[in-house]
């Protein structure tokens, strides 16, 4: 929870469902530094809401240590099932659906797979499990062999993209169908909104990181981690600079700016114009609002038919235009409905400068109607409230 994502893509969903009357325990595993820097705040949170937090030690280590946490995670569940008696257990991805899946045996209450896209694929298109080696492979099949008991096991099915939901019916051994609700990486509508946003507050923020008035601002948001392509953003920017003289390439990002620019020379980038600035999340919304343009480009894979970017759905809310590549979950199809930006299918110069000519058919209201439509936090929580009422009323 103390990770961005926990904090954009947990807590405001359970905050909303514990408005509606239900009563949660949260289990979740926290790296010790982050914890320590993050905990007053999340518990604060936690506590307004009426969430029981019960943070655990997440600590890296190899296979070892992973499964002594998986056995932790375990044990921790049993314990508290023992003394609050459950209605049903709701899990995030593969690694507590496994504790799921025994609770749901041993105490037969509902089993809620919340799976947050395919795993297990994600480890090797993300080159994190080599293939080649017997350990990773072995893994592999065991969390694939697992994903299918998942998928058959739950009660009900959590999807992030209706694309993922297709390719899950076409292994034909559960019923997919009536089993799975799409509910994309949610946005919070009444923090990403660009009226929200103090009349000098983008002045000051453009101040404060040294960017003159009249600069043209590419914007990314977020990690950029295994998935995100950064040579190619950074190429894009390249041809960008070009289009739009006197500009900067902003990263709201807890990246270590030293490795951005280590590639951004490569690509010839004078380290001016490379800005890399971390803020908390209730502040994202205030920098992104002074981009001109948001790019983001996803390694398309196999794994990725069910991946639903976060920032997506913050950046349309904004009103800010996108360029994004095709073959990244249902991304592609939702900037091209909403005119939200322009979708590459090839990076190369050629599709950069032509992605840049077409951001003429942007449409800032109809992006934001998007945004509202498909990525509605409340919408999210109505889902979420209605597999409730389904499983246990």
């Amino acid at each position: 929870m103390t990770d961005p994502l926990g904090q954009s893509q947990v807590l405001p969903y359970l905050s909303g469902l514990s408005e509606l009357g239900y009563t949660f325990h949260l289990i979740s595993f926290e790296k010790q530094d982050k914890l320590e820097k993050h905990r007053k705040h999340i518990q604060k949170i936690c506590d307004e809401a009426g969430i029981v937090w019960h943070p655990q030690d997440y600590s890296f280590g190899g296979l070892k240590r992973t499964i002594k946490q998986v056995r932790r995670m375990m044990k921790v569940t049993e314990y508290l099932f023992e003394r609050h008696h459950f209605d049903l257990v709701h899990c995030r991805s593969y690694i507590s659906a496994l504790a799921g899946v025994r609770i749901k045996h041993k105490y037969h209450i509902p089993f809620l797979f919340d799976m947050r896209g395919f795993w297990a694929d994600e480890r090797v298109d993300g080159k994190l499990w080599n293939l080649e080696s017997p350990i990773y492979k072995r893994i592999y099949k065991y969390f694939k062999h697992k994903e299918k008991i998942f998928l058959q096991e739950a009660d009900a099915i959590v999807s992030l993209t209706s694309e993922g939901k297709r390719e899950m019916a076409s292994w034909n051994f559960t019923d997919i169908e009536s089993k799975t609700t799409v509910i994309p990486c949610c946005v919070d509508l009444n923090l990403f909104d660009k009226q929200r946003v103090m009349g000098d507050q983008p002045g000051t923020i453009r101040e404060n990181l040294g960017i003159r008035d009249n600069a043209k601002i590419l914007g990314y948001v977020g990690s950029i981690g295994t998935w995100y392509m950064l040579n190619e953003m950074l190429d894009f920017y390249s041809v960008y600079r070009k289009e739009k003289e006197n500009s900067v390439f902003l990263f709201i990002s807890g990246e270590d700016r030293s490795k951005i620019l280590e590639k951004s020379r490569l690509h010839g980038i004078p380290d001016e114009e490379i800005i890399v600035h971390s803020v908390t999340h209730d502040q994202v919304a205030a920098h992104i609002s002074i981009f001109d343009l948001s790019v983001f480009f996803i390694l398309p894979s196999y794994s990725k038919k069910a991946s639903s970017p976060t920032k997506q759905g913050e950046l349309m809310a904004m009103g800010i235009p996108i360029v994004c590549n095709s073959g990244v979950g249902d991304t592609a199809g939702i900037i091209q409905k909403y005119h939200a930006g322009s979708v590459i299918d090839t990076f190369n110069e050629e599709s950069y400068a032509k992605a840049i000519k077409e951001l003429t058919a942007f449409d800032r209201e109809s992006a934001i109607k998007g945004a509202s439509t498909y990525f509605s936090l409340k919408e999210g929580v109505d889902h979420y409230y209605n597999i409730y009422k389904k499983l246990i009323g």
